[in-house]
């Protein structure tokens, strides 16, 4: 055991007064005075990490306010807005992008592109992406934010932290070795730039694509955004694409198990007389839920917008309410599986499945009433709700998955000030 230095002793207390002043309420935030009390922490040295904190852009000062008790008027602390930022960076089915966020989690930047990538090589897609980091950094630079690392969400099984990409059926990729895949593509973005580059944005995004880039699964990344935005402390998220992925969220905290692969509700059997899946089994659930498998049962075209069948079912069109039932019974079968394994009482729908959460409702909540034994056992009471993240909440989950990181790691960039 290695015995701490000053340097990680101080980063150790910036990381602890810094995370006490992100979780503070919006509506009381924290003052020097308060850290002291919480930490332990003598006022002076409160007042030294504050100023090194403020020097480095992660903090802002409120208007001071006046005690009820006498004494000096407390200064509230608060994250500083547009001055740090995370990439998350999202590859799926059908687009691919990057968003950036500061510190507050507010979106600074990001670019999307609407893509259809089944079957494209790993290369080909990471070669666009790296295009839209590079247009990104520029202006973020250029305004001199500082960026801090880069996190990139993809729609199938990949080994914590860092890769490889183990399989992602409906993409067709295979043992994808992510930084070897995405150095290269920076290597050729130079290529492409030329003289046109920008030595030091080609030097960030080589570092931030390189040095330690997170990879996680897209479902579990969303699910981050979830717990972020609601506080929701246990529920089993579920996102509906071409392919449906789920997160297990335990105490406000994903559960992805051993090697990061948990959570493939996508691939649970619920006919093995069925058709055979992209992942080679018979009878998969994104044989009979999935996106494209919705619209077709539906008679509408399997690419077209999920809001179309949303109408269709308000207009009560006899095809759109059957493949309601017929998603609802298979999705109803899987989860109650879940909900039996994971004992939550929350799901949380989210992807092409949150538009039709109404729809959807009473059939699934028919199939986890007569099939989990919580309800059955003690009248367990299950919520069936929309997420309300928005589009690429998988991207969104990826910034904050480095923030988190960040913050909680002494270590991290975020530190060096």
């Amino acid at each position: 055991m290695v015995r701490a230095g000053q340097r990680s002793l101080r980063d150790h207390n910036l990381c602890l007064v810094f995370s006490l002043i992100a979780s503070a309420p919006a509506d009381n935030p924290r003052s020097r005075a308060d850290l002291a009390e919480m930490t332990g922490l003598t006022k002076a040295t409160v007042s030294s990490l504050v100023t090194d904190l403020r020097t480095a852009g992660l903090l802002s000062e409120l208007e001071p306010v006046t005690p009820h008790r006498v004494g000096r008027p407390a200064v509230p602390l608060v994250v500083a807005e547009g001055t740090v930022a995370s990439l998350g960076m999202e590859i799926n089915v059908d687009f691919l992008g990057i968003r950036a966020l500061d510190l507050t989690g507010a979106i600074l930047a990001e670019s999307f592109e609407r893509r259809n990538l089944p079957d494209t090589e790993p290369a080909v897609a990471f070669a666009i992406l790296v295009h839209q980091v590079y247009d990104v950094v520029t202006r973020l630079t250029s305004d001199s934010v500082r960026l801090i690392g880069a996190c990139l969400a993809l729609p199938g099984i990949a080994d914590h932290p860092h890769g490889p990409l183990r399989l992602a059926p409906n993409l067709g990729w295979r043992d994808v070795d992510i930084p070897q895949v995405m150095a290269t593509a920076v290597d050729v973005l130079g290529q492409d730039l030329g003289t046109d580059a920008d030595p030091a944005v080609l030097a960030t995004v080589r570092s931030l694509m390189t040095d330690g880039l997170l990879v996680e699964n897209e479902a579990n990344l969303a699910a981050r955004t979830e717990i972020a935005k609601h506080q929701e402390k246990s529920f089993i998220y579920v996102s509906g694409e071409i392919g449906i992925g789920a997160a297990i969220v335990v105490d406000g905290r994903v559960f992805s198990g051993l090697h990061g692969w948990a959570g493939e509700i996508g691939h649970l059997v619920v006919d093995p007389r069925g058709p055979v899946c992209a992942c080679g089994a018979t009878g998969c659930l994104e044989m009979y839920a999935g996106k494209r498998a919705i619209m077709a049962a539906a008679g509408l075209d399997p690419d077209d917008c999920i809001d179309r069948l949303v109408e269709a079912c308000q207009r009560q069109e006899p095809a759109a309410v059957a493949a309601i039932a017929q998603v609802s019974e298979s999705l109803g079968i899987a989860l109650s599986n879940c909900i039996n394994i994971v004992d939550v009482n929350r799901i949380v729908l989210g992807g092409s499945f949150a538009p039709l959460t109404d729809c959807l409702r009473p059939g699934l909540m028919a199939q986890i009433t007569s099939r989990v034994l919580a309800s059955r056992l003690v009248g367990e009471e299950f919520e069936i709700g929309a997420s309300t993240t928005g589009c690429h909440a998988g991207a969104t989950g990826s910034a904050l998955a480095v923030l988190d990181q960040a913050v909680a790691d002494p270590a991290s960039k975020l530190w060096k000030v």
